[in-house]
């Protein structure tokens, strides 16, 4: 009996060190692969190939990049959170697929915290409230004055609907007690060739967009939306210096995986692409892209996930912002 115990105890201990064995091969069985959940060629999709790339050389294996653009970042959000945990398919999701559209969509196909798996956050990335060169407002006091002066007339352009440069807009809005028009583009080229142009008086855009324009002194940038002033705009204040006390808002980025997923390959995650952000190359490009890295670990990145989604919820509301 003691005999016939002891051999299923082995053979117990040994199919339960199976699951062990397979993550301490991960990522030997196949590609991993990082869905951006966005058209080729935007911020999220050009993070993701410098950190797969970084990752690839880490890992000894190929990361590949698949773009699945799609309703705000919601099909390739969705796609990502229906494959299989195994730490072969990641995401690189945003504050728009995990904190904006969840609060603004009435039906999501996935559940932010109960579907994804927070595995690194990679930084955030400032919005500008930009001005046509032509225009008079030379500070945020000004845009303030002028959106009292005739509410309801002075509109902001944005990239689209449910970004959050729109979702700057409405939360500059209910902080700073305006009515303003919002002007929804298909992306951040045509809302900047009209401010450029003097067909929309102001906008909300990242740092990145912008930096080429203000530069070349086509536009001006007032202030920038993050609670500290961004590195690449170093003279450019805050909404908080400039009256509007507690407004931070950060476009931000981030790599998920499905739900799931095994801890130790969550912390190979963290831990690799920790080490690949202080790497000079990827911190001097980060630097260019506008993005500013803030480390967290997978427990305090899930916490700052939740207090987004109340965030934003909140600003819905209060804003009554409807999907358009």
């Amino acid at each position: 009996m003691r005999k016939s115990f002891s051999l299923m105890t082995l053979a117990l201990i040994g199919l339960a060190a199976l699951p062990a064995s397979a993550q301490d091969a991960w990522p030997a069985a196949k590609p991993v692969k990082i869905i951006v959940p966005f058209a080729a060629g935007g911020t999220s999709d050009a993070l993701a190939r410098l950190l797969g790339q970084k990752l690839q050389e880490a890992l000894k294996q190929t990361v590949i990049v698949e773009n699945k653009a799609g309703a705000g970042g919601v099909i390739g959000a969705d796609a990502a959170a229906k494959s299989p945990p195994d730490g072969y398919t990641l995401l690189l999701g945003t504050i728009a697929s995990h904190a904006i559209n969840p609060a603004m969509q009435p039906k999501m196909p996935y559940e932010v915290m109960r579907d994804f798996a927070p595995v690194f956050f990679v930084g955030n990335i400032a919005n500008v409230l930009l001005v046509g060169a032509a225009q008079p407002m030379k500070n945020v006091q000004d845009v303030i004055k002028a959106a009292k002066a005739k509410p309801g007339t002075l509109g902001y352009g944005t990239p689209g609907a449910g970004s959050s440069q729109h979702l700057s807009g409405e939360k500059f809005k209910l902080d700073a007690g305006v009515d303003l028009v919002h002007i929804p583009y298909k992306g951040s080229g045509p809302s900047m060739q009209d401010l450029i142009a003097g067909q929309i008086p102001m906008s909300f855009d990242t740092a990145l967009t912008a930096l080429p324009h203000i530069t070349s002194g086509k536009i001006r940038a007032l202030a920038v939306t993050s609670g500290k002033r961004a590195k690449v705009l170093p003279d450019v204040p805050t909404l908080a210096e400039s009256g509007l006390k507690g407004f931070d808002v950060a476009s931000w980025q981030a790599i998920y995986a499905p739900a799931g997923t095994p801890a130790p390959i969550v912390k190979r995650l963290n831990d690799e692409l920790t080490k690949i952000v202080a790497q000079t190359a990827v911190a001097a490009r980060f630097y260019t892209m506008g993005v500013e890295n803030v480390p967290m670990t997978p427990a305090q990145f899930t916490d700052f996930q939740k207090a987004e989604l109340v965030k934003w919820a909140k600003v819905v509301k209060d804003a009554n912002v409807k999907p358009e």
